[in-house]
C-alpha cells in the first residue's frame, strides 16, 4: 500500500498477526494498531510518542551510519519541565526547555530558539519524537551550530478539544502567551542573551502556521522563522493578508525566513502558495523540498538544517 496509508495485517501459524512494510527509511516512524476503530499504541513497545488523544508507537530505523538525531557520545544538554500559571490561557501550563552542555558551569547568556508543535501534540514532542534535544547535542558538538537553549511551549492556546475551526482564535491566543509570558518568563529566569538578534521561533504543521502568525507580526522580536511543513489553513489567508498591506517592515525583518515541506506532504501545496505570496511581495524566503511525508522525519531534517543556520554574525542566506 501507499506510504502513510492503513495496512492489513494476516494472522499466521500460531495465532500470531503481522504485516511487512515498504522499505523505511533511517529516522524514527510511527505506528499504531486499529482494533475495532480504536487507535491502539503497541503495548510491548516501551517507545511511545504522546498525544492530546490517543497515542502512537515510535520504531527507529538505523541508518549505515548514526543520524544527527541519534544518541552519540558526545556532551549532552539537559531537558527541563517548567510549570507556570498563566494569566492569558486562564490555566497551569507547561513548557520544555533544552539547555545546552555546560549551562550549569557558566555565567554565558544563550540565544534561544522557540520551537512549536503541530496539532494534536504536545510540549515535549519535539523531544519525545523529534529528538530536539540530540540534535543540537550533536550540532554543537560538530561545531555546526551555536549553543543555545531551546524553549518547546503549548501550542493549543484553545483547548484541543475546541481546536476544529478555531484556528484564528487559537493563533492570537498564543502569540499573546508567547510575548506576553513566554518570552518574558525565560529572561526573568534564564541566562538568555536578549534582543531580537538572540531570538529565533520556528514549528512545524500547526506550529509552523504559529510560526508565521506570532513572527510577522512581531517582526521585531526575531532575527529567524523557520515554517516546517507549515500548516496554513484557509482562514488563515484572511488572518495574513493585513501584514501584506505595508510589507516594508518584513522585507527588514526577520532576518531569515527559511520554509521546508516533504514532496509527498499534505502541507507543500500550501506551503508553495504561500512561499509565492511572499516572492509577490519581494520578502525573502528560503524553501528547501525533501522526499517524503508529512511526518517527523521531515521535521527532524528541517531542524537539522535550520538550527545551524541560527544566530550567527552573518545572517541565513537569502
Amino acid at each position: 500500500m501507499p506510504a502513510g496509508q492503513p495496512q492489513g495485517m494476516t494472522k499466521g501459524a500460531g495465532g500470531v498477526w503481522s504485516m511487512t512494510t515498504e522499505p523505511l527509511e533511517p529516522s524514527g516512524h510511527l505506528y499504531w494498531f486499529n482494533l475495532d476503530g480504536q487507535a491502539i499504541a503497541d503495548p510491548v513497545n516501551p517507545v511511545i510518542k504522546l498525544r492530546q488523544r490517543t497515542s502512537a508507537s515510535i520504531v527507529e530505523i538505523p541508518g549505515s551510519a548514526p543520524a544527527l538525531w541519534d544518541l552519540k557520545d558526545v556532551p549532552h544538554g539537559a531537558v527541563v519541565t517548567e510549570w507556570r500559571k498563566s494569566a492569558v490561557l486562564g490555566r497551569t501550563e507547561r513548557l520544555l526547555l533544552y539547555l545546552p552542555p555546560g549551562y550549569e558551569k557558566t555565567s554565558a547568556r544563550y540565544p534561544v530558539l522557540y520551537l512549536l508543535h503541530g496539532q494534536g501534540d504536545l510540549p515535549d514532542s519535539w523531544t519525545n519524537a523529534g529528538r530536539a534535544n540530540l540534535i543540537l547535542d550533536n550540532l554543537i558538538a560538530e561545531g555546526r551550530a551555536k549553543q543555545m537553549i531551546v524553549v518547546m511551549p503549548a501550542g493549543h492556546a484553545v483547548p484541543f478539544a475546541e481546536v476544529p475551526g478555531v484556528s484564528a482564535r487559537n493563533n492570537g491566543l498564543f502569540t499573546q502567551y508567547l510575548v506576553q509570558e513566554v518570552i518574558p518568563m525565560i529572561e526573568r529566569t534564564y541566562r538568555v542573551a536578549t534582543g531580537a538578534r538572540n531570538r529565533a521561533l520556528a514549528g512545524f504543521s500547526m506550529g509552523g502556521e504559529l510560526t508565521i502568525y506570532a513572527g510577522f507580526r512581531h517582526p521585531e522580536l526575531f532575527s529567524a522563522l523557520g515554517v516546517f511543513s507549515a500548516g496554513i489553513r484557509d482562514e488563515f489567508t484572511a488572518q495574513f493578508q493585513p501584514l501584506l498591506a505595508n510589507p516594508s517592515g518584513l522585507r527588514a525583518k526577520p532576518g531569515g525566513l527559511w520554509m521546508s515541506a516533504g514532496d509527498m506532504d499534505t502541507a507543500l501545496p500550501r506551503a508553495k502558495a504561500f512561499a509565492s505570496l511572499l516572492a509577490r511581495q519581494r520578502i525573502p524566503a528560503e524553501f528547501k523540498i525533501y522526499k517524503g511525508l508529512h511526518n517527523w522525519a521531515r521535521w527532524r531534517l528541517s531542524l537539522t538544517d535550520f538550527a545551524p543556520q541560527l544566530f550567527r554574525a552573518r545572517q541565513p542566506k537569502r
